[in-house]
C-alpha cells in the first residue's frame, strides 16, 4: 500500500508543476499592469517604474517563475500586492471557512444521495424513482448562482427563515451548504442508483434472495456494502471539488473563504494572491485524488491482489 501511495504522489508531482507554469504563464500574458491599477491614476510613471523594480516585476518571467515555484516548495507564496500581506497566511486564515462550506455540503450531498441512490434503484422505474432521478439532474444541471439566489429568495427574503449572506454562526451555513451540495447530490445518487442496480444482478444475491432472506437485509447486508465501493471514491474526490471550488458560493454569501479570496484577486489583478490560491486548490484536488486512489484500493479486494501480483 505504501509502494502503491508513493507512485500515486510520484505521478501527481508533475501535473502540480506543468499547473504551476501553466497558470504563471497565463497570469503574465494577460493585458494590464498589476502596478498601475494598485497606484491607480495618481502615480507618475516613475513611481510605478520603481515599485515595479521593488517587487521584481522587471525580473524575465522565467526568472520570477522558478522564483515563485522554489519559494511555493518551502510554503512561501509570495507578498499579496493589493494587501500587502502573506499569500500563505491569507489562504491558511480564509481555508477554515471554506472547509466548514466543504464539509457541511459534502454531509448534505451524502445524506441526499446515498438514500435518493438506493430507494431509484430499488423502486426502479417507479414513480418514486422518476422523483429522485429528476430531482438529481435537476441540481447537476441548473447553474449554482440560480439555485443560490432562488434559495435566498424564498428561504430568506419571502419567509425569513435564513440569512441572506453572512458567516457569523451555524444557520449562516445552510443555505450556502444546500446549494453546493445540491449538485454533487445528484452525481452521488445517479451513480449509486446505477452501481446498486449492477450488484444486484450478481449471483450472490440471487443466491442471499433463495435462503429466504427478506429483501431489506439482502440490499442492506450484501448489495449495498460492494454497491458503495465506486460511491466512496467519487466522494473523496467531491470532497477536494468543493474545497477548491467554492468560489461561486462564497462570493454570493459573502463568505470570507479562499475561494473569496480569488475573486478579489481577479478582480485587483492580485498576481500573487491569485496564483497562490489556484497552486492551493490545484494540489487539494491531487489529494483528493490520491486519497481516492487509495480509499478504492482498500475497499476493493481484487485492486489489492492486482497491486500484490505486480499488474498496477
Amino acid at each position: 500500500m505504501l509502494v502503491f501511495a508513493l507512485k500515486r504522489i510520484a505521478v501527481s508531482i508533475p501535473v502540480l508543476i506543468g499547473t504551476t507554469a501553466l497558470l504563471f504563464v497565463m497570469l503574465n500574458v494577460i493585458p494590464g499592469d498589476p502596478v498601475a491599477l494598485l497606484m491607480k491614476e495618481h502615480a507618475s510613471a516613475e513611481v510605478i517604474e520603481r515599485v515595479r523594480s521593488q517587487m521584481n516585476l522587471d525580473d524575465p518571467m522565467i526568472t520570477r517563475y522558478f522564483r515563485f515555484l522554489f519559494g511555493a516548495l518551502q510554503g512561501d507564496l509570495g507578498v499579496s500586492i493589493k494587501l500587502n500581506r502573506p499569500v500563505t497566511t491569507l489562504i491558511l486564515n480564509a481555508f477554515p471557512n471554506t472547509l466548514i462550506l466543504a464539509l457541511s455540503a459534502a454531509v448534505v450531498s451524502w445524506v441526499i444521495g446515498i438514500p435518493a441512490g438506493v430507494l431509484s434503484a430499488v423502486r426502479r422505474d417507479s414513480l418514486l424513482d422518476n422523483f429522485f432521478m429528476g430531482f438529481s439532474l435537476l441540481g447537476v444541471s441548473m447553474p449554482i448562482f440560480w439555485s443560490a439566489l432562488l434559495l435566498q429568495y424564498v428561504f430568506a427574503m419571502q419567509l425569513k427563515w435564513l440569512p441572506v449572506s453572512g458567516f457569523y454562526g451555524p444557520k449562516y451555513v445552510i443555505l450556502p451548504a444546500i446549494v453546493l451540495g445540491w449538485s454533487s447530490a445528484g452525481v452521488i445518487a445517479r451513480l449509486t442508483r446505477s452501481s446498486l442496480l449492477e450488484v444486484m444482478r450478481h449471483d450472490y444475491i440471487r443466491t442471499a434472495r433463495a435462503k429466504g432472506l427478506r429483501e431489506i437485509r439482502v440490499i442492506s447486508r450484501h448489495a449495498l456494502k460492494n454497491a458503495l465501493i465506486p460511491v466512496v471514491t467519487i466522494m473523496a474526490i467531491q470532497v477536494a471539488s468543493l474545497l477548491s471550488g467554492a468560489v461561486i458560493t462564497e462570493a454570493i454569501f459573502g463568505i470570507p473563504g479562499v475561494g473569496r479570496i480569488s475573486v478579489n484577486a481577479i478582480q485587483a489583478r492580485d498576481m500573487p494572491l491569485l496564483q497562490g490560491s489556484v497552486l492551493f486548490a490545484t494540489a487539494l484536488v491531487i489529494l483528493g485524488n490520491l486519497v481516492a486512489d487509495i480509499l478504492y484500493s482498500v475497499l476493493d479486494p481484487r485492486i489489492r491482489h492486482q497491486m500484490k501480483g505486480g499488474v498496477k
